[in-house]
């Protein structure tokens, strides 16, 4: 094809050319084009030959050498000055002012035929959520943030919207605005917008305003606010109408711009769908959020369900687990609630595989550091995409399952991160630990911040609350929990009592509970006589001696002794022995220097994985004392595992016994919780431990999962658990208590803490109420059926006839009102004579009372018994009457309360008769000061013959009629009201609340007399219809307040936190976050302190080592004895955190929070300043370990966790804008992060 030679352009050419935009058809004008260059049709289509032979060199050259504008220019570096007198750089002011262009609000699209494909036309499309990011929305819309910080977010992000809180629909920002007054657009306006420290004057009034034309502006200006009125907006904001302000062309309600048009024409579909969801909403509301699974019938289509799993595992799954995974596969939340070891795992493994086939997200959260690195090693295995969180190890952290600590994943929650968008599963382990007092709230935080496309798993061990607690998952989450729970163990346990101690003894072994769970008092019995027997020889020889709890250590070593030989013959190793203190267990595993219990292969091989293991440490931190002694222990088969034990050693030791190398391993509690590591046999050295506050017998749920640490699966028939008895046998109740009882309720942990206050002060959509009302310790408030109840009393009161308000009737409400507080003052009065001494002496048989109940009306009656149950006594009285009215079906007067004013004594108007009643405390309205000599026993027995249908027209008996006669006389001698024994003169009732109630009482019932609507004609049926409708009401107002945040249990405690912050000027009276607010949110711990220091410019004139030792007071917890020799610079730095935290807690105490100002100073603790301070100098760790009593485990903890705080420091100074203190953090950071505090987990590589 011959080629065209387009004319070079003319002067008269336009400068445009076509670019076709990809294959679709989109074509774009492009204007000034390259000088002398001709103008082909462009397209972004590559065409022609590729680019050949591109030498880097010249390119990297190009772009970094021969242009520095990449280059930063205020940078003070030596080498850089020189640099760029080299390179001519070119100024470029104009770069200065470049300014992002806002996204666009509309696109341009193709109209093809829809039969053909031809191109029809080009429209403009408006784009939807343009203007979304992650510093103005909740919504999942919003356009991705920077990739660095897509993992942990930022402190200025928003979070996403949390699932169960809904966003503002426009329908209720309008009505929202209907409540808000108008806006009077000419008096009393606004000279300072709130948030400024100043504002305009606008005293200068001759300014002319713009004609309201429509001008490109104005109209601009419009649509700006259109962008502007996201849902999220505060709602005080939405909608202040603007009607009588036609000369402002902006506007910020949606009414005003004419766009009802649009608005209306989507409601049909909208009232469509609300009609469709109606039905579903009310069997939503009648039907439980927590569903128990049944799994005592087997799964038997669990194959045909699921053909083919996204996992497969070696051996059949039991029913629970396949439950489980039915409920997975149907995307469902679960809680899973079963012993260790009884394979929860699985459940966890599952979800993750899932999340693997579905291309989505996983995240695994522990309580424990530790825990994390075990499972990342044992998920790494099975799936190899995995990854690891934790405050100071990042791994691989765009794996598809991440574990990571709950901390971390609250602060990726508060933060908006990204990963939360593709986030399928959040799998919480170990959900018990949410009891723990100092943590649990962050698992609530988690629980109530988490979106609603994520699906939740919950792994706890038995817990016997978990409907309840699942139930509120749900509610808050608005979603269903499947609660699957299983109290079978796959390998039964037998719990033995041992009372030997010498070869002699050694086989006392007694079987207390075997493997079916029958407690078997006569074990209890035989063993409490072998430990007599001896005792009792010992008595004889010595004099009688009290057994205490505590035992000599060497009565300790022969009693490990005799119990290890006994078990190493019968084979029940490993054993694992908790021992609830730390040196219990270093003393215990030293006095055991006699005993060896591994052969000589299984020495070699702890050799030599001893060796291999410590072989990623410096020279001279292989010869510390503590590897040197677990080195001898280890290799007889002896360990110990506590806190105060290296981490490194530690998971030697935890390998170790995984292999079984290990026969015996003295731990603390903390080896059951979480770390899972079997063994056959468990031993507990007492069952008393030391809580923090005192000494207490273990409780049913600790003694469980440590208990539960016994038999392997797949290995042993039964596990063995042996209670030592090594002063005396335990208490049988004890024991009982603590085999069979019932573990820990999971309760809430829920405390308010300043960090999640200012979290969500800087988010206008999120209320600190609505967290505090999801709270698990507010789960007891069912706002639903509160709502419902609402609506319907709404609709009975407006069912309800009118008040008749006239004339007579006109002060009926006050009546009302007045008669009810006399009502329940009365009450009060009676219960307080009840309870008194004087009052039961003066309510006792032949007392002559006034009786007010439906049948009558200020009768006279005689008490004949008295029921002595003290809870609801009720009195038997002779009553007089009418004749005719003996059987109660007097007219209805109780409704009006006549008694009241009326004091009138009832005098019968024909014949009198009687009757016998039973009478409660209400029904009697005054204790008269008359008695009668009555015969109760024969008024009684003649009453109930009479009864009977064939005496019932026989005369009454003498003493009945005399009792009457007595009773009509009283009341004839007295028509207007009989003298009534007073509860403070005569009685003798002195306290407060009666002395009160009853002056009270007088002057409400001379009020009463002066009422008019009494006398009215239709009184009785009009007061009926005020009961009626004031009940309703009242219960309307209460259930209004239990719905409404006032009756939040920590409303109170938040309004005392916020005026610290306030005070504190951490946010603004208006409630907005402040540059110190933006502060302490990064900070997790201490947040105030760590803040005030910053400010105080306490930490900047500090050398890098002095300010690490400084904060070694936020992470360190223990006492120490040794006193630390500090320099004098550290000695001002120690006075000065005190000084600040003294007035903090000062101020805490002012503003009302329930903590002296010691007690928050006292929680920061210097014992370890010496020892940080010189580790980041530079000293070997075996000499500092020297300086300090505290062990090696607990102060490589201490660093560790210091340099978290060192890396929050350095985060916080950088928003403050101190670079100085920012690089002092890193170079701090850097000089303590080496050797052995900070070798890499023997589990993550």
């Amino acid at each position: 094809m011959d080629r065209i030679n387009v004319p070079p352009t003319g002067p008269m050419d336009l400068p445009l050319s076509l670019l076709e935009m990809g294959c679709s058809g989109r074509f774009e004008i492009i204007t000034h084009p390259i000088p002398n260059q001709p103008l082909p049709p462009q397209s972004t289509l590559p065409h022609g030959l590729p680019p050949t032979s591109l030498s880097l060199e010249t390119e990297v050259e190009k772009q970094f050498l021969r242009d520095a504008a990449w280059l930063p220019i205020h940078d003070t570096d030596f080498a850089f000055q020189k640099f760029l007198k080299v390179t001519q750089r070119e100024v470029n002011v104009d770069s200065l002012i470049n300014c992002t262009p806002s996204s666009l609000h509309s696109g341009v699209s193709v109209v093809r035929d829809p039969t053909t494909g031809m191109l029809l036309d080009f429209t403009e499309v408006l784009l939807e959520n343009t203007s979304l990011s992650a510093k103005n929305s909740l919504s999942l819309q919003r356009q991705p943030g920077p990739p660095s910080e897509s993992l942990r977010g930022s402190n200025t992000n928003y979070p996403f919207l949390p699932g169960g809180m809904e966003e503002l629909t426009l329908d209720q920002i309008q009505k929202k605005s209907e409540l808000e007054e108008d806006i009077d657009f000419e008096n009393d306006l606004l000279r300072i917008p709130p948030g400024f420290k100043e504002g305009m004057d606008f005293t200068d009034k001759d300014a002319k305003i713009a004609k309201a034309e429509v001008n490109l502006m104005s109209l601009l200006s419009t649509l700006n606010d259109i962008t502007d009125l996201q849902p999220e907006a505060e709602e005080k904001e939405e909608g202040k109408e603007t009607k009588e302000a036609p000369k402002l062309p902006r506007t910020n309600s949606l009414e005003d711009l004419g766009i009802k048009d649009v608005v209306s024409s989507s409601t049909p579909s909208d009232k469509g769908k609300d009609e469709k969801s109606q039905p579903k909403e009310n069997s939503e509301k009648n039907k439980k959020w927590a569903i128990p699974v049944n799994i005592t019938s087997p799964c038997d289509d669990f194959y045909k369900r699921i053909p083919n799993p996204a996992f497969k595992w070696p051996f059949e799954l039991d029913v629970f687990q396949k439950q489980a995974v039915l409920r997975l596969e149907a995307h469902d939340s679960v809680f899973v609630a079963a012993h260790t070891s009884a394979g929860k795992t699985v459940v966890a493994e599952y979800a993750i595989a899932l999340s693997q086939k579905h291309m989505t997200r996983t995240i695994y959260t522990s309580p424990i550091k530790a825990l994390s690195n075990q499972k990342f090693r044992d998920f790494k295995n099975t799936f190899g995409d995995v990854g690891l969180l934790t405050g100071d190890v990042q791994l691989s952290p765009e794996s598809s399952c991440l574990i990571m600590t709950t901390e971390i994943l609250r602060s990726m929650l508060y933060n908006g991160s990204e990963v939360i968008r593709d986030l399928e599963w959040v799998i919480f382990d170990e959900v018990h630990y949410i009891n723990d007092a100092e943590r649990g709230v962050v698992w609530e935080e988690v629980l109530i911040m988490l979106p609603d496309h994520v699906s939740i798993i919950l792994l706890s061990a038995t817990v016997p609350n978990a409907l309840e607690f699942s139930d509120w998952i749900g509610r808050i989450k608005k979603k269903h929990i499947y609660v699957i729970s299983t109290m079978k163990r796959p390998v039964p346990l037998e719990h033995y009592l041992y009372t030997g101690n010498s070869t002699k003894t050694q086989k006392e072994m007694f079987l207390l509970m075997d493997a079916t769970g029958n407690f078997l008092t006569k074990g209890y019995y035989t063993a409490v006589d072998a430990k007599k027997e001896r005792t009792s020889k010992h008595a004889q020889s010595f004099g009688t001696k009290i057994t205490s709890h505590n035992t000599s250590a060497s009565q300790d070593r022969s009693v490990w002794l005799t119990l290890l030989h006994f078990l190493s013959q019968r084979q029940q190793t490993p054993v694992v022995a908790f021992t609830f203190s730390r040196t219990r267990c270093d003393d215990n595993a030293r006095s055991l220097e006699s005993m060896d219990m591994t052969t000589s292969v299984e020495k070699a091989e702890i050799h030599s994985f001893f060796q291999k293991s410590l072989s990623r440490l410096r020279g001279g931190d292989r010869q510390l004392p503590q590897i040197l002694v677990m080195r001898e222990l280890l290799k007889r088969g002896i360990a110990v595992h506590h806190s105060g034990i290296l981490p490194i050693l530690k998971e030697v030791i935890e390998m170790l016994f995984s292999r079984g190398l290990v026969k015996v391993l003295f731990a603390t509690e903390t080896f059951a919780m979480g770390v899972n590591m079997p063994a056959r046999t468990v031993v507990f050295d007492s069952i008393r431990k030391h809580d923090g506050t005192g000494f207490r017998n273990l409780l049913p749920g600790e003694y469980i999962q440590m208990a539960g640490r016994a038999g392997r699966r797949g290995l042993d028939a039964t596990g063995t658990v042996i209670i030592l008895c090594k002063a005396g046998v335990q208490e049988l109740s004890d024991l009982r208590v603590m085999m069979l009882g019932k573990p820990t309720t999971l309760q809430s942990q829920f405390r308010l803490t300043y960090t999640m206050i200012l979290n969500l002060l800087r988010v206008e959509a999120l209320r600190v109420t609505d967290m505090m009302r999801r709270s698990f310790s507010e789960s007891h408030r069912d706002t639903q059926a509160h709502e419902k109840r609402i609506s319907e009393l709404k609709k009975i009161l407006s069912s309800l006839p009118p008040l008749d308000a006239e004339g007579q009737l006109s002060d009926m409400l006050p009546y009302y009102h007045t008669v009810t507080e006399l009502r329940t003052t009365t009450e009060a009065l009676q219960r307080a004579i009840l309870e008194s001494v004087n009052g039961l002496k003066a309510l006792s048989v032949g007392r002559v009372v006034l009786v007010n109940n439906k049948q009558h009306l200020n009768a006279l009656g005689v008490i004949l018994q008295v029921s002595s149950d003290s809870v609801n006594r009720t009195f038997t009285a002779l009553v007089i009457c009418e004749k005719g009215n003996e059987e109660g079906e007097g007219k209805e007067n109780n409704n009006t309360f006549p008694h009241f004013y009326n004091t009138a004594l009832f005098i019968p108007e024909g014949p009198c008769s009687h009757t016998v009643q039973k009478l409660k405390l209400q029904d009697i309205s005054a204790i008269t000061v008359k008695t009668l000599k009555v015969i109760p026993d024969r008024i009684i027995d003649n009453y109930n013959k009479r009864q009977q249908p064939r005496f019932r027209l026989d005369p009454p008996g003498q003493a009945i009629s005399t009792a009457t006669q007595e009773l009509l006389r009283l009341a004839e001698a007295n028509p207007s009201g009989i003298a009534t024994l007073d509860p403070v003169n005569d009685l003798q009732l002195k306290s407060v609340d009666v002395v009160e109630d009853s002056m009270r009482v007088r002057v409400l019932q001379d009020i009463l007399r002066g009422f008019n609507c009494i006398h009215s004609p239709t009184f009785a049926e009009q007061f009926a219809r005020v009961k009626d409708r004031m009940s309703v009401q009242e219960e309307l107002d209460q259930l209004l307040f239990l719905v409404s945040d006032q009756s939040l249990s920590l409303l109170p405690e938040y309004h005392q936190r916020i005026k610290v912050l306030q005070s504190l000027q951490y946010v603004d009276s208006s409630g907005a976050v402040q540059l110190k607010g933006r502060v302490a949110c990064q900070i997790s711990s201490h947040e105030l302190l760590l803040t005030e220091l910053l400010f105080e410019n306490v930490l900047s004139p500090l050398a890098p080592e002095d300010s690490a030792a400084l904060l070694s007071c936020l992470v360190f917890t223990q006492n120490t004895q040794v006193e630390p020799h500090i320099t004098n610079t550290l000695k001002e730095g120690i006075d000065r955190v005190l000084s600040v935290a003294k007035r903090i807690g000062e101020l805490q105490r002012d503003c009302g929070i329930p903590q002296t100002a010691e007690e928050f100073v006292g929680q920061f603790k210097f014992g370890l300043t010496e020892v940080v301070y010189c580790w980041a100098r530079g000293m070997p760790f075996a000499e500092i370990a020297q300086l300090t009593d505290v062990q090696e485990g607990t102060v490589v903890r201490c660093i560790q966790r210091l340099d978290e705080v060192l890396k929050e420091v350095r985060q916080a100074a950088r928003i403050v804008g101190d670079s100085v203190l920012g690089s002092k953090m890193e170079k701090a950071s850097l000089a303590i992060r080496r050797d052995i505090v900070f070798t890499a987990s023997l589990y993550t590589h």
